[in-house]
């Protein structure tokens, strides 16, 4: 089972939209991870402690990334942009078996634009 965490043991159920780019010649990328008004957010979370990163958890381990901002609209945090920068083709490989089980868990699909 593969989940998304903002603070380690609480699994965010907001799906993000997930935008991926790879660089010419398959060995970089990057995935940004927006999540539209995430659990995480929500006023009853504030005492659960503060969000340090994104962490994608599975079987495997985690990959974590710290390039997190709140996205603020009349000062109400209203979602969560996450950056993943993909290093080389171990990450992406590592990066995509997490996101293959990731919707597999959530009955998602991927679409190339």
């Amino acid at each position: 089972m593969a989940v998304i965490q903002f603070i380690e043991g609480i699994d965010e159920k907001v799906i993000p939209s997930i935008k991926l780019t790879r660089s010419r010649d398959g060995s970089t990328g990057t995935a940004t991870f927006r999540f539209n008004e995430p659990d995480i957010i929500k006023p009853e979370m504030q005492d659960k402690g503060d969000i340090k990163g994104m962490y994608l958890k599975d079987e495997e381990g985690s990959i974590i990334t710290t390039d997190v901002s709140a996205k603020f609209i009349n000062g109400k945090p209203q979602g969560i942009e996450c950056i993943y920068i993909i290093r080389n083709p171990a990450e992406w490989d590592r990066f995509m078996r997490f996101m293959e089980k990731y919707a597999n868990t959530n009955n998602l699909s991927f679409t190339k634009a």
